[in-house]
């Protein structure tokens, strides 16, 4: 979830390039629901005898009153980072604003070559990742792109050896799942950086932005209520913020990067970084753009993609029911990207008392709040994060001893099967 009215504020200031009154003539909206997927990939981790197979499915948005628009999510997939064949990147971006897409393509390329660049990645991968994002962050203000009401959250996780690094701006989301007996658990590797939280809503409240949902700042709703429930009732009028004097930028997160003006009133590019040793109980991780956590939560995806062998059936069926949603609840859909990785071969073998301390499902994991001088050990929870709608609640097992032979090819559903406007040829 973006800015006012999807991705993109209507309330933002015209562009200073002048062609902001200008409309383009509207060509037909064809094939805009084809997958654009990516084939079945296996990396070795040799320092622990495990391996990584992974895949990655893109779905562009529809949005039926910008025909043309492109898709605002981009990732990247970087293995032997360094030429170290112990060390992979995985990252998802999702840009927002009229220069969204440019944005997260822009970050998506600085932010892997920082960190491939950096000589102290192994050393120190806190400091390593925090100045990525930094750098990058400045890059992006100082490049030909006009970030002054763009940006992109990014959701990034760097594999090293049997060590996962999470770090995340804004609202997209990874997640792990963790065998623990007959079931999955779901278990967030990332927290959503939006208003509902209450740290980041203080945060930014001291940075000097209006709290407030599109109803409140219309005059629809009394202003001074700053109480907006969760993300599980608020629906599509979430608190966002606001500068003091103004009805822009309107962004329902509070972190990204990019957004320069947003930038001033909290809007920050520090990321929030959780590390995690893995164990033979990890089966999988996501990382997904918000597009799938709208109305899918963390367990459902997780559930999901544990009925498939293959995590391109797996990749399929979460894009395709998000997408469905989308259309069940909206009149358009947002970009849709998410990467699955399985975890393949990871034994416990040699590894420390204290390490097998942590071998059932929940894992141990450090969270860095966005500076290094806070950390904290984060008690296991089944489920978490934000949902609209969790449609595998009552799964009581998933096993991986499903067949190998992949599933019949899943395809996402046209606009067209909902009813959306006639005038779209697909």
């Amino acid at each position: 979830m973006g800015c006012v009215h999807g991705k993109c504020c209507t309330r933002y200031p015209s562009s200073s390039d002048g062609d902001s009154g200008r409309r383009r003539e509207k060509r037909p909206y064809k094939c805009k629901h084809i997958l654009t997927q990516r084939s079945l990939e296996l990396v070795p981790v040799p320092s622990h005898n495990f391996t990584l197979q992974f895949s990655v499915l893109t779905q562009h948005g529809y949005y039926p009153d910008t025909v043309e628009r492109e898709n605002q999510d981009s990732f990247c997939i970087k293995t032997q980072l360094q030429g170290n064949p112990n060390i992979h990147f995985f990252g998802v971006f999702d840009g927002h604003g009229q220069y969204g897409a440019e944005c997260s393509n822009f970050v998506k390329d600085r932010l892997v070559e920082r960190l491939a660049n950096d000589t102290t990645l192994l050393d120190d991968p806190l400091k390593a990742y925090n100045s990525a994002f930094l750098a990058t962050n400045s890059e992006l203000h100082d490049s030909e792109i006009d970030d002054t009401m763009s940006g992109t959250t990014a959701i990034t996780v760097l594999v090293v050896g049997d060590t996962l690094y999470v770090a995340n701006v804004g609202d997209s989301r990874a997640v792990i799942a963790v065998k623990d007996g007959d079931r999955i658990l779901a278990e967030d590797l990332s927290e959503d950086q939006t208003p509902f939280r209450k740290d980041e809503y203080e945060r930014v409240k001291l940075c000097g932005a209006r709290v407030l949902s599109v109803d409140q700042v219309e005059g629809l709703k009394d202003p001074n209520i700053q109480n907006w429930g969760d993300e599980y009732s608020q629906g599509g009028d979430p608190p966002r913020l606001w500068v003091p004097d103004g009805m822009y930028p309107g962004t329902a997160f509070t972190r990204s990067v990019g957004d320069s003006t947003a930038e001033k009133i909290g809007v920050i590019a520090v990321p929030e970084i959780s590390v995690v040793r893995l164990n033979c109980n990890h089966l999988f991780f996501v990382v997904a753009s918000d597009g799938v956590f709208e109305f899918l939560s963390s367990r459902t995806v997780v559930n999901m993609a544990a009925e498939y062998a293959d995590p391109r059936d797996a990749c399929a069926a979460i894009a395709g029911e998000s997408y469905k949603l989308w259309l069940d609840n909206e009149n358009r859909t947002d970009d849709i990207t998410i990467i699955i990785v399985q975890i393949k071969g990871l034994s416990n073998s040699g590894a420390s008392a204290t390490d097998n301390e942590v071998d059932r499902g929940p894992m141990l994991m450090k969270s860095i709040k966005g500076s290094f001088d806070t950390s904290s050990v984060s008690e296991p929870e089944e489920t978490y994060g934000s949902v609209r709608t969790d449609l595998y609640d009552t799964q009581q097992s998933c096993q991986h001893s499903v067949s190998m032979n992949r599933s019949a090819a899943i395809v996402v559903p046209s606009p067209m099967m909902h009813q959306r406007p006639s005038q779209l040829d697909v």
